[in-house]
């Protein structure tokens, strides 16, 4: 830890601080929107140098302005300016779409400054240094997002998502302030540096059901399920929304978890939740998106997946793994919702009839055996094995199904030279991708995240298994569908997996009688 550096450190608040001031202060014309831009490339800008210094120079800390170790710190490890700079990057670009895509709508100036306070936020919750500090930003984004959700008003599914986050919202903040209870009681202060101290000198009951608190309040945040049908309704919102959701909204709670890691290790039940509530909506999530007919809401369900996948890595304890997720989904699924308009143009021009039949069984077979040798003699290189590093051999098994898939497509009945040619090469590059980022991301955050990802118990290691079979099982179907999709239980289940269990549809109905008005006639049209 470099020694404080109370004077400095403070400058790290300069981009919420800039994209706060330009969501306050009134305005009016052209210069108001360039002012938004100019606030959301300060924020880049500042992000990118302390992420740098902290690159040099090490880990840093302001010191708490309070009292008893209450009140506000700025906190600056690997971690943090990570997660600085994603949020951002992303906001910058958001902010720069939404000036264009809003243009001629009279509530555009309105619409910035709730993107701006929403930003604000959650740059303030990546480099928060005291739990009092994130508690409050954490408060404020939710706040500031339930507006954007709100923005089209007359829409009624987007008065019901917007009631039904808040709902969750609620709920999730009542556990994180309670962890934050949990804490000061047991440590006497909320200093991230006191905080992580007590949690290496050992963990009583106190910090451990803090944790748990914790862990909880990141599930509620992450849409995971039951609790996800919000996040497929935020569509009746803007399109820049969906795209900031994902600029650290709905990761803030795998950040959350990263962030207090060093208690979640070594608390009882906590990774153990994260793994299977996150390995069921992993699950759910996939299977759910391959049955979707809207590109936004297949989007969605994507990020319910991805969200899933990213708790799970946390469960069984891959760390980097899960810090490395958050960052790759956070670009790929804004470049997505941004780019959504054209992808139907792209996917008919693009479009071309395949060969008819069904594929060879014996190929996929082949490729199977051909990838499992692979990836065996990966792990045997890199000394991976799944007693040691459970979450990291159990996720690259997940992904080389992945590219079994991605091959087998390729081999159809009429392979030509060249389509293999395609697959195989672009299938190695992804396979070569994912090793070197994952072992990257380790060394990088070595001394940041706990590296204790040994299985720690019998559910860790029939979890692992499970979701290592559901998998394998979901691409087992997935290939048998081209062939016997239109059988009459093929069409049955399809109709259930669209409408996604009908778990949203009995949420809207609980919510509404408990909350009936606006959005009654979405919730009976869905």
């Amino acid at each position: 830890m470099h020694p404080q550096v109370i004077g400095l450190v403070w400058i790290a608040a300069l981009g919420p601080a800039a994209l706060a001031f330009v969501a306050a202060v009134p305005g009016r014309g052209g210069a108001s929107f360039r002012r938004f831009t100019l606030a959301a490339w300060i924020a880049l800008l500042s992000a990118l140098g302390w992420a740098l210094a902290v690159a040099l120079g090490g880990s840093m800390t302001s010191g708490t302005l309070g009292i008893h170790g209450v009140g506000v710190s700025i906190y600056l490890d690997p971690l943090s300016v990570t997660m600085n700079a994603l949020v951002a990057f992303i906001g910058l670009i958001v902010v720069t779409y939404s000036i264009t895509y809003l243009e001629g709508d009279p509530r555009r100036l309105r619409f910035l400054r709730l993107l701006a306070a929403t930003l604000a936020s959650v740059l303030t919750i990546a480099i928060a240094g005291n739990v009092l500090l994130l508690c409050v930003a954490w408060l404020a984004t939710s706040l500031a997002l339930d507006g954007l959700l709100r923005f089209y008003a007359e829409r009624p599914f987007a008065v019901l998502a917007a009631r039904k986050r808040f709902v969750i919202a609620r709920i999730g903040e009542i556990f994180l302030i309670a962890a934050a209870l949990l804490i000061y009681a047991q440590v006497r202060s909320l200093d991230y540096v006191h905080v992580f101290a007590a949690a290496r000198a050992g963990l009583p009951i106190a910090l451990q059901a803090a944790s748990l608190c914790i862990v909880i309040a990141a599930l509620l945040k992450s849409a995971q399920f039951p609790l996800h049908g919000w996040l497929t309704e935020v569509m009746e919102a803007p399109t820049p929304v969906s795209a900031l959701l994902h600029a650290g909204i709905v990761n803030a709670g795998g950040f959350l978890v990263l962030r207090f890691s060093s208690l979640a290790v070594h608390a009882f039940a906590s990774l153990e939740v994260l793994a299977i509530v996150g390995a069921f909506t992993a699950l759910f999530g996939s299977v759910v998106m391959l049955a979707q007919t809207s590109i936004k809401v297949a989007l969605a369900y994507s990020t319910i997946a991805q969200m899933g996948f990213m708790m799970l890595e946390c469960g069984l304890g891959a760390f980097p793994a899960a810090l490395l997720h958050i960052v790759a989904h956070s670009f790929y699924k804004a470049h997505a919702f941004l780019s959504s308009g054209s992808v139907i143009d792209i996917a008919r021009s693009a479009w071309t009839p395949g060969p008819s039949g069904a594929a060879h069984r014996a190929r996929r077979l082949v490729v199977a055996s051909g990838v499992g040798a692979v990836l065996a003699s990966l792990a045997f290189i890199f000394h991976v094995s799944p007693v040691a590093q459970p979450g990291l051999f159990a996720l690259g098994i997940v992904a080389s199904l992945g590219i079994i898939h991605l091959i087998a497509s390729g081999l159809d009945e009429k392979p030509s030279a060249r389509v293999v040619g395609a697959t195989l090469g672009w299938s190695a590059l992804v396979a070569a991708a994912y090793v070197l980022l994952q072992f990257g991301a380790q060394r990088i955050f070595a001394n940041t995240l706990p590296n204790e990802s040994a299985l720690h118990g019998i559910i860790t290691a029939w979890i692992a298994v499970l979701v290592v079979a559901a998998f394998a099982g979901v691409t087992y179907v997935q290939s048998l569908l081209p062939g016997n999709g239109g059988a009459l239980q093929w069409r049955r289940a399809y109709m259930w997996i669209a409408n996604g269990l009908y778990v949203n549809t009995f949420a809207n109905r609980l919510l509404l009688r408990a909350w009936p008005g606006a959005g009654r006639t979405a919730a009976e049209e869905r």
